[in-house]
């Protein structure tokens, strides 16, 4: 049951504040406010962090770049 294992954005994620369940966001966009620490960074960790998927903000995509018919001529 490896599904179940597997974490929705892969097991390899770094801690930060910023996706923690311990924490949420400030009016001000910089800081994070903790259950534990306070005010602090969003790349901050502690030994509290709890991984929060729903507070994960997945980065954009890239734009493909447009080809033209004269591309693909040998």
């Amino acid at each position: 049951m490896d599904f179940f294992k597997s974490k929705l954005f892969g097991n390899n994620i770094s801690p930060a504040c910023e996706y923690c369940k311990n924490g949420c966001s400030s009016f001000d966009s910089n800081l994070i406010l903790c259950k534990h620490k306070g005010i602090v960074s969003p790349h901050y960790h502690c030994r509290k962090f709890d991984y929060s998927p729903i507070k994960r903000i997945p980065k954009n995509k890239c734009k493909l770049p447009e080809f033209s018919p004269e591309d693909f001529i040998l």
